[in-house]
């Protein structure tokens, strides 16, 4: 048995879900719109975060251990162009490739705080913590950009790598929320077509970033937020 609980918005796991569906896994969705109790989520991981992901008598969490779990238990690679990854880390650049993910994970991680924060009402220009997080974002694309050889390729040349989908995933979480932060994507060119490269791959569209704000309680097929108290 496969299971991921994870909630509709969390890019984390999302990439996570971009990379099953890579694979081909079939996995029961235990989603939440909405993040329950500290004891509610306690009874699934340490560290109240999600994603978790079993599988049959392991359990796992924290997206990037997933992630590098599944490439590694996993060796199918569907048909796809370009495929997935063959591992998470290349052999002959492992640290480069460590160094990478975990920046891009850092992103992610600023990202978040800026949104949870946002909806305890304290904005980015209200706090100089959450302006260095922001800070942060610029110069982590600035350098990531400089990782990128050209715009025909992502952070592992002729592969989608994990590196690659959880930027997208970051990234468009950023801009799926109201977080008054500008990434001035315009500024990179190859981040800007690996992610709109990713954005039409199918695991991408199954696996979409919605706009969500306090209030939103589920969404429509078509991606409509449904706010509580909708007809």
């Amino acid at each position: 048995m496969r299971a991921l609980l994870f909630t509709t918005g969390s890019p984390f796991a999302r990439g996570v879900r971009i990379v099953l569906d890579e694979l081909g896994l079939d996995y029961e969705k235990r989603e939440e719109i909405t993040t329950p109790s500290a004891a509610q989520r306690a009874e699934a991981t340490p560290t109240l975060q999600v994603p978790t992901f079993w599988d049959g008598d392991l359990t796992l969490w924290e997206s990037g251990t997933i992630a590098e779990y599944l490439l590694s238990a996993y060796p199918h690679r569907p048909e796809a162009r370009p495929p997935l990854a063959p591992s998470a880390f290349r052999p002959e650049a492992e640290w480069q490739d460590k160094l990478t993910f975990s920046t891009i994970q850092t992103f992610g991680n600023a990202a978040t705080i800026i949104s949870q924060m946002k909806w305890t009402g304290v904005a980015v220009g209200d706090n100089a913590h959450l302006q260095r997080a922001a800070e942060k974002l610029a110069h982590i694309l600035q350098w990531l950009e400089s990782q990128l050889d050209d715009t025909g390729n992502g952070f592992q040349p002729g592969v989608v790598s994990i590196q690659d989908i959880f930027l997208a995933a970051h990234v468009r979480f950023v801009q799926a929320r109201p977080l008054g932060v500008d990434l001035r994507l315009d500024r990179y060119e190859k981040v800007s077509a690996l992610l709109e490269r990713l954005d039409a791959r199918e695991s991408f569209k199954k696996n979409p970033i919605w706009w969500w704000e306090p209030g939103v309680v589920g969404y429509r097929p078509d991606g409509t937020p449904i706010f509580e108290g909708d007809a």
